[in-house]
């Protein structure tokens, strides 16, 4: 396997210094885990999912809430999960694709923490999206057009982050350091 790590892991980014919560949104298939981690790695800070943080408060998958449920009670958890994670400190949290969109949560990342959208074309998420079926929102028709319709929908509420970042099929490792060139910038 190729990797775009280099020998001996990442190198830290010891002359950034995080005061508050690095909170990653976007749509779901944009890397925010994925990227997260390797951030949270590159900055020293302990990296948190929601989406796995508010499986493991509930007991439940996030499919299994949003069946039982519905997606009311799924947001009002989340907001509660998301809370309590930005209250721990400096940290790196990927979030899921919906919770930014909920207003209460969204104030509260744009007031606590530095809100970092990662800004992905719609035919990326959708192969992406396609190699794992544990999306309910896409298990509603088709794929494609329901991703579409999100991101149209969900783009202003992204547009409020502090930050954006685009991009694409490039190494996540790419991404980092485009969001860690953009920290710089922003917290100078």
């Amino acid at each position: 396997m190729i990797s775009d790590t280099p020998p001996g892991g990442p190198p830290r980014a010891p002359d950034l210094t995080i005061d508050r919560p690095i909170v990653l949104v976007g749509m779901m298939g944009s890397g925010k885990s994925s990227v997260g981690k390797r951030l949270a790695a590159r900055l020293s800070l302990p990296f948190y999912d929601a989406d796995d943080e508010i499986e493991s408060a509930a007991g439940l998958k996030i499919a299994e809430i949003f069946e039982r449920y519905g997606e009311p009670y799924f947001r009002d958890g989340e907001r509660r999960v998301i809370q309590r994670l930005m209250e721990a400190g400096p940290c790196v949290l990927a979030t899921g694709g919906g919770a930014f969109v909920q207003p209460d949560t969204r104030q509260r990342i744009l007031d606590k923490g530095i809100a970092i959208w990662l800004d992905v074309p719609v035919n990326i998420l959708v192969e992406r999206t396609a190699r794992r079926s544990h999306r309910p929102l896409l298990n509603q028709g088709n794929p494609r057009e329901i991703l579409t319709r999100l991101l149209k929908e969900r783009g202003p509420a992204y547009a409020e982050a502090h930050l954006k970042v685009k991009t694409d099929q490039t190494p996540h490792a790419r991404a980092v350091e485009a969001i860690i060139a953009l920290l710089k910038e922003y917290l100078a």
